[in-house]
């Protein structure tokens, strides 16, 4: 099953997708004449696990981690299926990553990897925007638009066996399967929740393979996870960064 949250003139709605309709307790909604899509969770952080792929950290000369090696992005980072990414006025390097994404469905900690089916709510895509030249992972990988994240979530996928693929300007860019990862999905939340309390819409991400090449304003990015989905989204100029909402407005169920 498909959840997905819509922005709709009476706020925005969460629902169960299907055909391109929303389907909540209090009607269907058309996707594009009743409503846009929205980020489909509400996190109160996005937890992404880096140099998870051999070919990643061949690619970026890192040495291997002996435990998944994470960072966080805030909620102001999110942006959702089909909204434009302002490339950011403080970086000539942009590029993508297309990753696998577990969403949390309640709250959490000490989880361990049999438990973890339990306690999550299905799977969605994040494309981990990262500005090359900045320094540091923080300044590189933390800003307004740097997480798109959709298009819903898949309620029923295996995880640990997935086909990806990216596309940037119709070009393929990247081509994987989860299998490749270091640390599988239920390791990777299990340990993180023995760090931190996990809340309901909480976002994990494992990762990403070798990404080779930078986007320039005018790109589309695709990046598909088979039995996910597609997240879809343009490259625009900096000044569009202007438009993004300074707050989101809670979903209603």
């Amino acid at each position: 099953m498909k959840l997905a949250r819509i922005a709709t003139d009476e706020g925005p709605v969460t629902g169960r997708y299907e055909d391109g309709v929303v389907h909540t307790d209090d009607g269907a909604y058309e996707v594009g004449a009743d409503g846009e899509f929205l980020p489909p969770c509400e996190p109160s952080a996005l937890y992404c696990v880096g140099r998870n792929y051999a070919a990643t950290i061949e690619q970026m000369e890192y040495e291997r981690p002996d435990e998944p090696d994470f960072f966080i992005k805030p909620p102001a980072s999110l942006l959702g299926h089909r909204d434009p990414i302002p490339y950011p006025a403080f970086t000539d390097e942009l590029t993508y990553a297309g990753e696998l994404a577990a969403v949390i469905d309640e709250p959490c900690r000490n989880v361990s990897e049999d438990e973890v089916p339990d306690v999550v709510r299905g799977y969605t895509i994040l494309n981990d925007m990262d500005a090359l030249d900045q320094q540091g992972r923080t300044a590189r990988k933390v800003f307004d638009g740097s997480g798109p994240l959709g298009p819903w979530i898949e309620t029923a996928v295996d995880s640990t066996d997935v086909d990806m693929w990216t596309d940037v300007a119709g070009e393929r860019r990247q081509e994987a399967n989860t299998e490749l990862m270091l640390f599988d999905p239920d390791e990777i939340v299990a340990f993180l929740s023995r760090r931190f309390t996990l809340r309901p819409g909480d976002v994990i991400a494992f990762g990403s393979p070798a990404n080779p090449g930078l986007v320039e304003p005018g790109d589309e990015v695709e990046i598909t996870y088979e039995g996910v989905g597609t997240l879809r989204n343009t490259v625009v100029d900096s000044s569009e960064r202007e438009k993004l909402p300074l707050e989101r407005e809670t979903v209603r169920a």
